[in-house]
Parts: structure tokens; C-alpha cells; sequence
């Protein structure tokens, strides 16, 4: 939203076009939208973080490393998490990248950088696309379903396979699980993030794909299932390029019109989520 109303003040701007003649209704209508357009800025400036973007390494982002964090700093983020897709992506990287992120410094321009991947689930089973010694090499993990590397079964075939991705201790965040093409029983989803520690997802980008079916209906299923049991999530921006980082346009909405509690959004404490994903590192030599 940021960007459209920028780019329309813009056109009336450069086309010197008249003032719209406007009802004294229709100008208070304006100021509300104005002030909700104001608040949902001001809510997303207050996110310390975005762990969920993809550079030029997956394929089909645009973005450097560099490029990404400097926006991250632009932004006055925190914390950036950087997760290009596994090997099972068509044209995404291969492992030996993941391997070699080794080498790339974990704070750019001030901000802390998280170096990750985005995991493919591939089966009922909850088998994921990379091993475990590369796995700990990474900050972070996140699993998420794609239609086009995942046989889309069920409902209980397809809850079963993110509930067993949600079981490995190796697994940080379930991206974008709120596509109605690929349906889940929420209320398994909701209760085994609170079982096993593994963070859901509410994906700014999946608001806005077409080919995702249901979207809003179903984060504010999982939204209010949250809050119900006292679930934390996390917002992120799914950011394929420097200026989606951080963008909520489409989620805040959400996040407003359910009124979902501020404590238990990860976005807003950078503290909180390192906390979260630490103690999921703990977990892995647990189990």
C-alpha cells in the first residue's frame, strides 16, 4: 500500500491534475483512510525484523545479499533473514551455496543477518529438501508446501505432512501455510506449533498471489486459533526484491481487522525471536 499511494500523489502531482470536488462524507472518509494508511506505516516501522526474503541465489529474486541488507538498514530493521529456496526449486542455488554461507559476515550496515533457506516439504511424511549437516551451517529454517514440488493430497494427508515437518527439531517456521489449493486442518497446525515449538507464518506475499485460494479467510482462521491458545506468529514479507522488504500491505489489514494481540507478533522484538529460535537450537540436542 505504501508504494500505490505514493505512486498515485505522485500522478496527480506531475499531471497538475484539478482538485475533486468531495462531500463533507466523503472527506472524513478520506481522513480515515489516510489516518488507517498512517497507523498500519507506523505499525510496520515499529517490526525489528523479516526473516523470510530471497536474493538472487533462488532464482527468480533480484536482489543481492548486500542489496537486501542495506535496505534492511533503510528500513530501520534490526534483523534480516535471508532464506533462499532449497535445491528442489527449479532454478534456485545449489547446496553447495547453503554450505559456503559460512563465509558472509552476520551484520551488514548495523543490521544482524540470519542466513537460511526455504525448505521444500516433499511428501506426507514431511520430508524436507536439504540434510541435517547442512542444515546446521544455517540460522534458520523455514518449511513451506509448493504446488509444484508437493503432490497435494487430503486434508489429513496434507496436515500430516506439515505437522511431521513441524516434529523435526531441526525446523524453525511453516511458510505460507494458508493456501486453500493445498487445505490443512488449522486447529492440528495451531496446536502442534505450540507442541513443538515451531514458529507459523503469515505471508504478506500469499495475500496477493492469485493462484493462492482462500488466503485471507484462512490467516484469519490461523490468527484466531493463535490467540485462542496463546500461539506466537510471525509476519514476513516473503520479499523477492529490495523494495517488498518488510511490507505488510496486505497482512496488517488482517492482523487489524481480527485484532489479533501485538505479544504475540515476533516482529516487534528482536530479543523475543532470537530468544525463540534459541531455544529451538536447544531443542535440537534435546531430541
Amino acid at each position: 500500500m505504501r508504494y500505490i499511494i505514493n505512486a498515485i500523489n505522485d500522478t496527480y502531482i506531475s499531471c497538475m491534475l484539478p482538485a475533486i470536488p468531495h462531500t463533507n462524507k466523503q472527506l472524513q472518509a478520506g481522513i480515515k483512510l489516510h489516518e488507517y494508511i498512517e497507523k498500519e506505516e507506523d505499525e510496520t516501522m515499529d517490526f525489528e525484523l523479516d526473516v523470510h526474503t530471497h536474493t538472487l541465489a533462488s532464482g527468480h529474486a533480484y536482489g543481492t545479499i548486500t542489496e537486501m541488507a542495506r535496505a534492511a538498514k533503510d528500513l530501520g530493521l534490526k534483523l534480516l533473514g535471508i532464506t533462499d529456496h532449497a535445491h528442489n526449486m527449479p532454478g534456485t542455488c545449489n547446496d553447495l551455496y547453503f554450505v559456503n554461507l559460512r563465509i558472509v559476515p552476520r551484520e551488514m550496515f548495523g543490521v544482524k543477518l540470519m542466513l537460511g533457506t526455504e525448505l521444500n516439504i516433499m511428501d506426507y511424511e514431511g520430508t524436507i529438501d536439504l540434510p541435517d549437516w547442512i542444515l546446521d551451517r544455517l540460522d534458520l529454517r523455514i518449511a513451506s508446501i509448493h504446488g509444484n514440488l508437493y503432490k497435494i493430497g487430503t486434508i489429513s494427508q496434507n496436515t500430516a505432512a506439515v505437522v511431521a515437518a513441524m516434529k523435526n527439531p531441526k525446523i524453525d517456521i511453516i511458510g505460507h501455510p494458508d493456501d486453500s489449493n493445498c487445505p490443512l486442518d488449522y486447529e492440528q497446525v495451531v496446536c502442534a506449533s505450540k507442541k513443538y515449538h515451531t514458529l507459523i507464518e503469515i505471508n504478506n506475499n500469499s495475500l496477493r498471489a492469485p493462484a493462492r485460494r482462500n488466503v485471507k479467510e484462512n490467516i484469519t482462521k490461523i490468527l484466531k486459533l493463535c490467540e485462542k491458545y496463546d500461539v506466537p506468529v510471525i509476519m514476513n514479507s516473503d520479499a523477492h526484491y529490495m523494495t517488498d522488504l518488510a511490507n505488510t500491505d496486505h497482512s496488517m489489514p488482517v492482523i487489524e481487522e481480527t485484532g489479533f494481540p501485538k505479544e504475540l507478533i515476533l516482529n516487534y522484538s528482536m530479543k523475543k525471536f532470537e530468544e525463540y529460535i534459541a531455544e529451538n537450537r536447544k531443542r535440537e540436542h534435546i531430541i
